[in-house]
């Protein structure tokens, strides 16, 4: 049986993954600074124009302005012809100190455990599909981003601006990723620029490269298929944090709680149990658990324990799902201040996962993508 399955990604000079990436600046500057540093700072932009706003309690100073001016510098917004510029954009700053009715709730105290920073549902996924134990269409679709990033950042692809969007629809046959079906982007781009040269350009220095074997003499290429992509960046559209979730894990190949990740410090449950969750689906697959596996935490906030531990193997599981609950309570962590300390949450490692992706990346900083409870998991097989 054949179907197709797409997924899609943004650059990170889209507007929401500059707001992204702004938050997270900020949250790795106050952690490096003061590790126990509590941060929720979400951004908006628009028309050259950056609002930070949140809630902070840290013993360290964030230099808002520095922050983000350093940041859209670091994107590539050099050149005010692409929606915004660093130099002269306006910043705005509404971050106060954290609510003591969370920090009450939150806190470890004496004969107390840190609880959850919040309530909700987490969601981690893995699949034996691709070495990165990724979805393949997510996975390619973040490396064109890449791709495209890495050759205009050093002037490879000319007159291209930071603004990109990429989507990659894979085929697959008796379950399993044979082909790329239909590959698009969008590439801002200056106005001097043909589309028939940029199209060129895309296809022949991001698009083959990235997707090499994959594609073949049928498969489908959009560049910029409505024409121009001349006016981007905050100037074409506004920006959010937080609104490209699905990009961040796994592309609506697994499941997603709802919260978003950047500018959390780990405290907050919506960030580092999805990390736990990715790093207990990623090796228990890697176990040989299930070729497939999506696991549920669900918290509230104040409790360390999860209220829920669910399992959903898809019927590709080699073990009982109400075995591999107990498993994951005997080898993962799963409580707040064990998930912090395992994983080593408390670093400044937050700006680079803010795009192209939380999961799925050869990074010694991404620590939830370690593969080092496989053996003790097989010995309780």
């Amino acid at each position: 049986m054949k179907k197709l399955v797409t997924a899609e990604s943004v650059g990170e000079g889209h507007p929401d993954k500059v707001c992204d990436k702004i938050s997270d600046a900020i949250l790795d500057d106050l952690i490096r600074q003061d590790p126990e540093s509590r941060v929720a700072v979400e951004c908006l932009t628009k028309n050259g124009m950056i609002i930070a706003a949140g809630e902070v309690r840290t013993t360290g100073y964030a230099d808002i302005q520095r922050i983000v001016r350093t940041t859209l510098k670091d994107i590539g917004y050099t050149d005010p012809r692409f929606g915004i510029d660093y130099e002269d954009c306006a910043v705005l700053s509404a971050i106060q100190e954290q609510s003591p009715d969370i920090a009450g709730g939150v806190d470890a105290k004496e004969g107390k455990e840190q609880g959850a920073g919040d309530q909700g549902i987490m969601f981690g996924y893995a699949c034996n599909e691709t070495p990165e134990l990724m979805p393949l269409p997510i996975l390619l679709s973040h490396k064109l981003m890449i791709k495209s990033a890495e050759l205009r950042k050093k002037g490879e692809l000319r007159g291209c601006g930071p603004d990109s969007k990429s989507q990659v629809t894979v085929e697959y046959e008796d379950g399993k990723p044979k082909r790329v079906h239909t590959a698009v982007i969008a590439q801002q781009h200056l106005a001097e620029l043909s589309e028939q040269e940029l199209e060129k350009e895309v296809i022949e220095k991001v698009i083959k490269p990235v997707l090499g074997n994959y594609m073949d003499e049928n498969t489908i290429i959009h560049v910029n298929s409505s024409g121009r992509f001349v006016i981007g960046g905050p100037e074409g559209d506004a920006g959010v944090t937080g609104r490209k979730i699905i990009f961040d894990s796994y592309g609506g190949g697994g499941k997603h709680g709802g919260g978003a990740f950047s500018g959390k410090d780990p405290s907050k449950v919506d960030r580092s149990a999805t990390y736990a969750a990715r790093y207990i689906a990623k090796n228990l697959v890697a176990a040989g658990v299930s070729d497939e596996i999506e696991v549920q935490l669900s918290y509230t906030l104040g409790i360390a324990e999860p209220l829920s531990i669910n399992v959903e193997t898809f019927g590709k599981g080699k073990v009982p799902e109400d075995r591999i609950v107990e498993i994951i309570k005997k080898v993962f962590p799963i409580r707040p201040a064990d998930i912090i300390n395992q994983l080593q949450l408390k670093r400044p490692v937050y700006y680079k996962t803010a795009a192209y992706g939380h999961f799925g990346r050869d990074d010694p900083d991404f620590s939830w993508e370690k593969l080092d409870k496989v053996d003790e998991v097989k010995s309780l097989l």
